[in-house]
């Protein structure tokens, strides 16, 4: 039996529609990731206990379990305390954005301490606040330096996407599966769905190296 692009071409809508919410719901993961990630790498660089204990607990948790668990856990134990039964959307994107969370606080923390001591001290001996001394100097400059890391870690949130589909989050995964259920395939879907990550994940991937060259020459 050959290949069968008929029925690919028959399910591409779905497909279509899987992969929009799977670059939706990476884009919301790594947004709300990165915002979260600054707080926990600030407070995980506290001098203050209370701040800095609660913060390394979090980022050791998730980054020392499954991904898949944590999905579990959110899906069906945290999502309905707050809404009374749970969303396979915002769980998806709440697992996502708080595993992405962690490992955004350590890109952080490491850019941060990667600048020279030296212009914190300046900066404060002229007058500069804690929080201007970050705004205007610090994060400027590691910023430029995080840059290939939160790229890296974006395509490794796109891949680690097609795990909601556990929860029967509609992505691209998901509606995989359902092909290969109902056509009894194996090479039609999966081969196309590594097709679509692969063309996501290598468009990210050129666009972010662009960045990255503009970034180096400014």
């Amino acid at each position: 039996m050959g290949f069968r692009f008929d029925m690919i071409y028959d399910y591409a809508p779905l497909f279509l529609r899987g992969m929009l919410l799977t670059i939706g719901i990476s884009i919301a993961g790594i947004f709300l990731g990165s915002i979260l990630g600054l707080g926990v790498a600030l407070c995980k660089m506290s001098r203050t206990l209370y701040l800095r204990w609660p913060m390394d607990a979090y980022v050791n948790f998730f980054r020392g379990t499954p991904l898949l668990v944590q999905v579990y856990i959110i899906h069906f134990g945290v999502i309905p305390v707050f809404y009374g039964s749970t969303n396979v959307i915002i769980a998806a994107i709440v697992a996502l954005s708080l595993n992405s969370a962690a490992y955004c606080a350590e890109i952080y923390r490491a850019g941060i301490q990667s600048i020279d001591k030296g212009q914190r001290e300046a900066a404060y001996s002229l007058g500069m606040t804690h929080f201007q001394t970050m705004r205007f100097v610090i994060l400027p400059q590691a910023i430029k330096r995080m840059i290939p890391a939160f790229g890296n870690e974006f395509i490794v949130l796109i891949k680690d996407s097609s795990i909601v589909s556990v929860i029967a989050a509609p992505e691209l995964m998901y509606w995989t599966r359902s092909m290969s259920t109902a056509t009894y395939k194996v090479w039609e879907p999966y081969l196309s769905a590594a097709f679509i990550y692969f063309i996501l994940t290598y468009s990210l991937n050129k666009v972010l190296s662009y960045v990255e060259r503009k970034t180096v020459t400014s």
